[in-house]
């Protein structure tokens, strides 16, 4: 077998699998790898590839897949890519999420071009190809001398098997520059009480199957594996006992690359790539790591309600679908040196109780959302926060049922709602963007609304411009947000709305897009159609954040 010439020489590649289950961190041991190397003085990206035939993740229900990560370049990405550019702290791109749709897609496009050139077009070689080939174009696209390739599921399922077969080939034709690292799970019988490695070797075998050895086994546990264990997975996995690296459960996701580094996996992983250390630049990073403790270890506490309706999973309460919010938040937190408590609150619970599910929060936020499913428990919400002076954060849909809210309420004009909501309103104040209804009427709903990144213009003396002007060191004029929606201010009521007292904030540079609404007699209201959660990270925490943490603050500390 020779060399390909589908690899780009300089880079090295890390592919992480998973093994027994799905759901034990594969996307934080992929960041934290990532960062533990960026450490190291290399420049370093990740690709997530989902095993799902969706073409990208725009159209997945969040409860079912968490939630839905935008990047710069506007593309609808698995949350692991918002995990990437936290731990990375850089800009992750269209080029770097991959999904079997996608791929599948692209060959099918290409045969009907007569891209094959007449040939046979079959899944093995041309599937496995098409991955490889997307892989080099992230490479080009990022300059990236380690790419980190996370595929998603576990070894065994036939989902992941083609993609797994790309990456075979590639360590088959350059052995010293690929690397493979099962991120596996060792449970702990309740009522056994002892550390089961079976699992693992189970998974380890199937992962030979697909002719792939692992040069790492990241065992993934409640505490940390002992040395018996650890050498019994050694010793069953045709593996290092020093190449097992225990990943016990912590207190922070931000804590993981340290505790990689205890057991030196950055020298190991580049010593397995023929490469040596440039640096060892852990200030950053630690000294932020040291503040999340201080923060979490604190008496300074912030009582803060998540209101939303992507909670609820049978009997279990899941996170995922706002983990970005939740992030963003936390970073906030370590700003003001206090900890968030955050509680998920079902906006269909406000609306059947009422607000008396509100009282005990220093502050309230409303996440992105779809639909009518609970949006009067959000437009309640809202206005407990506007008359009792409690901090307010609205993103995308929170500011369009803050719109709302202030509509009914303060304007007079009774039943204002969303053209999303209910198409016939008499007062639609928030309606439809243009274009979007001859999308809609054609069911084109996937990648089709307004996304990435676009230019917010502040105005002067609000609020917002303010909170930026203390990031940036003085008044800035643009930002730059990501965003995702459908629908959006209507400007045939922007007059009205002003003269009652909400105050413009942002708009698009042309004027035409309302971008940020606020109250200026208010500690803090604050409405954004962009969400800056996604650009939030902990060496870097977003000022919006920041400063609605601040008034939670001020308002008053609840003690642990």
């Amino acid at each position: 077998m020779t060399k390909s010439n589908h690899l780009s020489p300089q880079t090295k590649y890390i592919f992480v699998v998973g093994g027994v289950m799905s759901g034990v961190g594969k996307g934080i041991t992929a960041a934290s790898i990532g960062r533990i190397l960026i450490n190291r003085g290399y420049k370093v990206s990740a690709i997530k590839i989902d095993p799902y035939i969706n073409v990208d993740a725009g159209t997945m229900n969040p409860l079912e897949h968490g939630e839905v990560f935008v990047t710069e370049d506007g593309d609808e990405t698995d949350q692991d890519i918002g995990n990437y550019e936290r731990f990375l702290n850089s800009n992750i791109y269209k080029e770097n999420y991959m999904t079997t749709g996608r791929v599948y897609q692209a060959v099918i496009e290409r045969e009907r071009h007569l891209g094959y050139g007449g040939k046979c077009v079959q899944v093995v070689p041309h599937i496995p190809l098409e991955v490889r080939g997307r892989i080099e174009a992230a490479v080009k696209k990022t300059g990236a001398e380690i790419m980190i390739i996370e595929i998603g599921g576990t070894v065994g399922e036939y989902e992941n098997m083609l993609f797994l077969e790309a990456a075979r080939v590639m360590h088959l034709e350059n052995p010293g520059s690929v690397l493979f690292v099962m991120v596996t799970y060792l449970p702990v019988p309740a009522k056994i009480g002892e550390m089961k490695t079976k699992p693992t070797q189970h998974a380890v075998r199937a992962l030979n199957s697909a002719g792939i050895q692992p040069d790492f086994i990241i065992a993934r546990s409640e505490t940390p594996i002992d040395e018996p264990r650890r050498k019994k997975i050694a010793m069953n996995c045709n593996i290092y006992s020093d190449d097992v690296i225990a990943a016990p459960d912590i207190d922070s996701i931000y804590d993981v690359p340290g505790n990689f580094e205890k057991n030196h996996l950055s020298a190991k992983i580049l010593k397995h790539l023929g490469l040596r250390p440039r640096c060892n630049d852990w200030s950053a990073w630690q000294t932020m790591a040291n503040k999340v403790k201080e923060a979490r270890e604190g008496q300074r506490t912030v009582k803060i309600g998540i209101v939303g309706k992507y909670f609820t999973s049978g009997n279990f309460c899941l996170t995922d679908s706002y983990i970005s919010v939740i992030e963003a938040l936390k970073h906030a937190g370590v700003a003001n040196n206090c900890r968030p408590k955050l509680d998920w609150l079902s906006a269909e619970e406000v609306e059947q109780k009422g607000i008396v599910i509100l009282e005990d929060y220093n502050g309230l936020v409303i996440p992105q959302g779809w639909g009518r499913r609970g949006y009067e428990g959000k437009i309640k919400a809202i206005e407990y926060c506007r008359t009792h002076k409690v901090p307010y954060l609205g993103l995308c849909y929170g500011m369009q049922m803050a719109v709302i809210e202030f509509a009914r309420n303060i304007c007079g004009l009774r039943g204002a709602n969303s053209e999303e909501i209910n198409p016939k309103t008499k007062y639609p104040v928030i309606h439809i963007m243009p274009g979007q209804e001859e999308l809609l009427a054609s069911n084109h709903y996937g990648g089709t609304i307004r996304l990435g990144g676009w230019p917010c213009k502040l105005v002067p003396g609000t609020h917002l411009a303010r909170i930026y002007a203390q990031k940036f060191g003085s008044e800035v004029e643009i930002v730059s947000e990501r965003h995702r929606h459908r629908y959006e201010f209507n400007n045939d009521y922007r007059e009205i709305l002003e003269q009652h007292g909400l105050t413009i904030a942002g708009t698009s540079p042309d004027g035409q897009i309302v971008e940020a609404i606020e109250l200026t007699d208010h500690p803090f209201f604050i409405g954004t159609q962009f969400h800056p959660e996604y650009i939030s990270r902990p060496l870097d925490p977003h000022p919006l954040f920041v400063e609605f943490v601040k008034a939670c603050l001020k308002r008053g500390n609840i003690e642990n």
